[in-house]
């Protein structure tokens, strides 16, 4: 019978060490929710947004031609500049063949005066041609310079139109509407043919094939982790907990108090660091879902 008793005993005992191990695996190192990197895509330019071709749901390519916003007043106001750009470089023109006519004669003139100085060497010319020549140099030089500067006004306004219609290239394309990451569309705030202006929200993006999951440690366990370092995620599924991998990308500097989202009002007092984790999407991952944080310690320490 006493036998029998500590039997019994034995076995009250190992049934409660094994419920108390079991209990402190079951608890994890970290709670917090998932969260994505969203962008919000919104108009660069204003007008009538023409074509619009997405819907909520939509997973996108980057780079992908969403739509684009009315271009023809830009259009008219390109070929406007490319007008008044041809008549002004008409007139560029025919001032650079006047100065043209001039050079050629000044060409002339230094030929001359160079030939008149060799004859006045060999005592064949006069002081007097070479002054006349000298002299057609110097009105010649004068007419190049006078017309030169009447040419600066139109350079320089080439140079404006120039800048204008690099300025109008620059908006017909912002008027394209081109995604800028992969991912999922999660909100769209746009209709075709809405008058739009520049910064108005088209629509939201995430990328989704990577999710962040923001959970909460405790100081103590702030030192056993480390930058990179692999931990284990898990989530409720039908009525097990699935299992994901996951990098630690990113750990608070400050502590903070614990979000009221955490467990106990008793928990939420206490300060914790704020830790972000990647963790592949296989699909099931959706932003603000659920999920235990467990550091590979843990469960390595299991009984």
């Amino acid at each position: 019978m006493k036998i029998a008793q500590k039997n019994l005993i034995g076995l009250s005992l190992l049934v409660l060490s094994l419920a108390s191990c079991n209990n402190n695996d079951d608890k994890a190192d970290g709670y917090g929710n998932f969260e994505a990197t969203e962008i919000i895509v919104s108009a660069q330019n204003n007008g009538r947004l023409m074509v619009f071709n997405i819907e909520e749901g939509d997973v996108l390519k980057k780079e992908f031609f969403v739509g684009y916003i009315d271009t023809i007043p830009l259009t008219l106001e390109r070929e406007k500049l490319l007008t008044s750009k041809e008549i002004v470089t008409s007139k560029s023109e025919g001032i650079l063949s006047e100065i043209s006519v001039l050079q050629a004669k000044l060409k002339t003139a230094q030929k001359n005066k160079t030939r008149t100085e060799k004859l006045i060497a060999d005592n064949a010319g006069t002081q007097q041609q070479l002054d006349d020549i000298t002299g057609e140099i110097n009105v010649l030089n004068q007419q190049i310079r006078s017309i030169e500067s009447q040419n600066a006004p139109i350079i320089g306004e080439l140079k404006i139109i120039d800048v204008q219609l690099k300025q109008i290239d620059d908006q017909i394309q912002k008027s394209k509407i081109i995604n800028p990451i992969d991912g999922a569309v999660l909100v769209t705030y746009a209709e075709k043919d809405e008058i739009f202006s520049f910064g108005k929200p088209l629509y939201k993006i995430a990328d989704l094939n990577t999710m962040q999951l923001i959970a909460f440690i405790s100081e103590t366990q702030l030192s056993t982790i480390t930058i990179g370092e692999e931990v284990t995620v898990k989530i409720d599924s039908d009525d097990t907990m699935k299992s994901y991998s996951g990098n630690i990308s990113w750990i608070a500097s400050e502590a903070e108090f614990t979000p009221k989202i955490i467990q106990t009002k008793e928990e939420r007092v206490a300060l914790v660091y704020a830790i972000k984790i990647d963790v592949v999407n296989d699909g099931s991952l959706k932003i603000g879902m659920p999920a235990e944080l467990w550091l590979n310690t843990s469960e390595n320490n299991n009984h």
